[in-house]
């Protein structure tokens, strides 16, 4: 697609190229999931990262979405070999429209979409999240916040003109460079919570920060000895890893095990790649499920209204905690779609979660006397300081929070190098099938009381038990979760699922 654009850029006599965007995600495979684009290093070259933003902000220019005169759009990254480069890439698009990048650097992805909610400009994150470094995306929030499915359909029907400055690899044939880092959307990302808390909110709790690779693992640092907290920062690495907080590693269980029974901390804290989502141990470092995490914080907002996808555990609502709890497919555009409309319908103290932990708030929340202004994009740090402020408040170790809640416990993992299309046609089948279909599969579950076809096959069991099946919208990748009355029983679910689903698909 690229050859009669390489032999040079406008000056030199080359010809624009028209692109729709449409058919480059069908050469190029970048396509959008469940949050922002996302796909390959190696298929996400310059021209197609250049492609995908012009199309971002000539469909805002199309819905009359940049009406400030300043013409500013905020662009960050996370660690990734590979984000440097796509961030560039990304600001010689906006450069080119006709705006100008504000280089915010390397920090959260709430960070940078909180400042461009704050300023009121569009916010451009380059990451891959949780997903292996071979991997990367690009996270589009608009001056309103993360865009949204209808967002993505208009960006999609966008046709843009690549201009004739790319080589026949689709790589800018001249670099460009950002300019010099703007610290306003780190401090902003650090102010929110230095008002919101006093700062001895945490004064005489222990924390482990492990740090990983984590982009925001410095402004962690900051934040949590701002707020009194005696911290020590584990695991530092130069190298990424791909944390991914629905599926945690077997080495970092253990290696949070070790530093909580070698450091007597009150909890470990860390976050996914692009600080998006939570981590969270007790006292003893075991890991707290993100859907677990969620409902605890949404009792620390006091929420009236709470959004969760279908995945996210049944004990949401058999707590009895929240005046209305509704449920969407997986992904933050649909939570975020269905706390906006109760806030429409006037709904107040409205958030939201996912069962990676991240958390959502779309209305105005009351803590410690102080108002937390809406963040609908998913953030870890509200989750955090909910359960150590849940911990001081009640006396009790993060362990003993849990027993507030109903016994239901959940397990993830997923079948990795398994296409979309060979994940959708086998739960297709699984879901056409019906409940005798799925009986004779696994016997040893008993009958079947409920098929659930919100996102995936989510199978819930006359026994309770629950088996839920998806293909991932970021990788190719098919996910298992699973929900039973005990750790053990949902362990054995989910091995029973994968078993069984691998042999299907040989």
């Amino acid at each position: 697609m690229y050859g009669d654009t390489r032999s040079g850029d406008r000056e030199t006599g080359g010809h624009d190229a028209m692109v729709a965007i449409a058919e480059l995600m069908e050469t190029s495979r970048v396509t959008f999931g469940t949050s922002g684009a996302r796909g390959l290093v190696a298929d996400m070259t310059d021209a197609v990262c250049y492609a995908y933003t012009v199309g971002f902000v000539q469909y805002l220019e199309k819905i009359g979405a940049l009406p400030r005169p300043d013409r500013r759009i905020a662009i960050a990254g996370d660690l990734r070999a590979s984000s440097g480069r796509i961030m560039a890439a990304v600001g010689k698009a906006v450069t080119d429209r006709g705006y100008q990048p504000i280089h915010c650097g390397r920090i959260p992805s709430p960070a940078v979409a909180l400042y461009g909610l704050q300023q009121a400009i569009p916010a451009i994150m380059v990451t891959g999240s949780h997903i292996p470094e071979d991997r990367n995306g690009i996270k589009f929030n608009t001056a309103q916040g993360e865009i949204l499915k209808q967002d993505e359909d208009g960006i999609r029907a966008q046709i843009v003109s690549l201009p004739a400055q790319f080589d026949e690899h689709g790589m800018l044939i001249v670099s460009f460079k950002l300019g010099p880092e703007d610290p306003a959307a780190r401090t902003a990302y650090l102010q929110r919570w230095f008002d919101t808390f006093p700062e001895d909110y945490l004064h005489g709790k222990r924390l482990g920060l492990y740090q990983h690779s984590a982009v925001g693992r410095d402004l962690l640092l900051e934040m949590y000895r701002g707020l009194g907290a005696d911290v020590v920062p584990l695991a530092r690495s130069e190298t990424f890893i791909p944390v991914d907080t629905e599926a945690i590693r077997p080495e970092d269980a253990r290696l949070a095990a070790e530093w909580a029974r070698e450091a007597h901390f009150d909890a470990i804290v860390s976050t996914d790649g692009d600080g998006d989502r939570p981590l969270i141990s007790d006292e003893t470092g075991a890991w707290l499920r993100g859907d677990v995490a969620g409902i605890l914080c949404a009792r620390f907002c006091n929420a009236e209204v709470v959004v969760t996808p279908v995945s996210s555990n049944t004990a949401v609502e058999k707590c009895g905690w929240f005046r209305e709890v509704r449920r969407t497919r997986i992904g933050s555009p649909y939570v975020i779609a269905e706390m906006l409309g109760a806030v429409v319908n006037g709904a107040t103290r409205v958030v939201g979660y996912e069962a990676n932990g991240g958390f959502l708030t779309a209305s105005p929340l009351p803590i410690d006397g102080q108002s937390l202004a809406p963040l609908p994009t998913r953030d870890p740090v509200i989750v955090q300081l909910a359960l150590l402020g849940l911990s001081i408040r009640e006396g009790l170790p993060i362990s003993q929070l849990l027993a507030a809640l109903p016994r239901r416990v959940t397990a993830s993992d997923r079948l990795r190098d398994v296409p979309t299309s060979v994940s959708q046609a086998l739960i297709e089948r699984l879901a056409s099938d019906g409940p005798a279909a799925i009986n004779a599969l696994w016997p040893e579950l008993g009958p079947v009381a409920h098929l659930d076809t919100t996102d995936g096959l989510r199978i819930t069991f006359e026994n309770g038990d629950i088996i839920h099946l998806r293909p991932s919208g970021n990788a190719p990748e098919l996910r298992c979760y699973s929900e039973a009355a005990t750790a053990e029983r949902a362990e054995t679910l989910l091995r029973l699922a994968l078993a069984k689903v691998g042999e299907m698909r040989r």
